[in-house]
């Protein structure tokens, strides 16, 4: 297969480039190295795909339309990973959100329709089932409530497609991801940011109660979930669907601090705080629809997951407890 990934050099996207070319598939990446954190450890991230004859990488925008139309072919597939990221620094720039999330999906699946791609998957979230949705989440509970910009742009960009896909006969299978863990992870979410503080010994900051629980999900279980869609694009109808891929396991925030303290070595020094705004409370999958239809099973649970995060984390930054 021929396949581009946008988002490529993220944490997400340069593991599913791994695993695209490991299977043999040509990648072609796209990625804007947006400053939200370092490019070098997005560049670190791409270290063994850009040795591959089989990767290319080209720096842009998904916002460019044009750019984004000249990579594509009739016989290609496109995961759209880019996007910004993080629920807080939304509230501060929902004009970026909008923009990169909204428009930016717009400008990918506008730029597939002209080239003649048909097969898309896209990268959404569970942060799009808000507060008021049943726990266990399932894929056709209504999902109207988002309580953060980034929520709102992705539940957005999802309705965008579900409304293009029909129209122009696409197969589109639009993946809800629950908080992803695992090495490479991005250095604002909770784990990697904990991790730092904890080893340079300074203080953590709980919001909320610690009961806030959240749906951790592996990496590589993530990548098998996306992999498993674009296999599906292949023979599906035209049209979204919507799936879940979680790790089938809410970790309550006091039970992920004591497993990351335990993994780490490290007793943390704990600051309480109320929980902001913005931050859903908590997120479990129903992953009976992704199981049945794409075979998904997650595999890692979460204190290997953490472990591996944190032998990860010391293998790059030289730090050993």
């Amino acid at each position: 297969m021929k396949v581009l990934v946008t988002g490529a050099a993220g944490f997400i996207g340069s593991h599913l480039v791994d695993a695209l070319l490991a299977r043999g598939d040509e990648v072609v990446g796209i990625d804007n190295f947006d400053p939200f954190y370092g490019r070098q450890a997005k560049v670190r991230n791409l270290a063994a795909a850009l040795g591959q004859p089989r990767f290319r990488l080209v720096e842009g925008t998904v916002v460019d339309r044009a750019l984004v139309e000249g990579l594509l072919g009739p016989d290609m597939a496109v995961v759209h990973l880019a996007a910004k990221a993080g629920v807080r620094p939304s509230l501060a720039d929902p004009v970026g959100y909008a923009e990169a999330n909204v428009t930016g999906t717009a400008a990918v699946v506008e730029a597939a329709r002209r080239a003649g791609v048909v097969r898309l998957v896209f990268a959404s979230s569970s942060s799009v089932y808000g507060n008021d949705s049943p726990r266990p989440f399932r894929e056709d509970a209504t999902a109207v409530g988002p309580v953060s910009p980034y929520a709102a742009t992705k539940r957005g960009a999802e309705l965008l497609l579900s409304c293009l896909a029909p129209l122009h006969a696409l197969r589109i299978a639009s993946l809800r991801y629950f908080t992803v863990i695992g090495p490479r992870q991005r250095p604002d979410l909770a784990i990697h940011a904990f991790t730092d503080r904890m080893t340079r010994g300074e203080e953590i900051t709980l919001f909320g109660t610690g009961a806030e629980a959240r749906d951790y999900t592996h990496v590589s279980d993530i990548v098998r979930g996306t992999l498993a869609a674009l296999d599906w694009t292949a023979q599906a109808p035209a049209g979204m669907e919507v799936f879940n891929l979680g790790g089938n396991r809410a970790v309550a925030l006091r039970d992920m601090v004591a497993v990351l303290s335990a993994a780490l070595g490290v007793e943390p020094r704990i600051v309480r705080a109320p929980r902001p705004p913005g931050d859903v409370e908590h997120t479990v999958a129903d992953l009976s629809k992704s199981g049945r239809i794409l075979g998904y099973r997650p595999r890692v649970p979460f204190e290997e997951g953490v472990r591996d995060f944190v032998r990860w984390y010391e293998e790059a930054h030289g730090h050993q407890h």
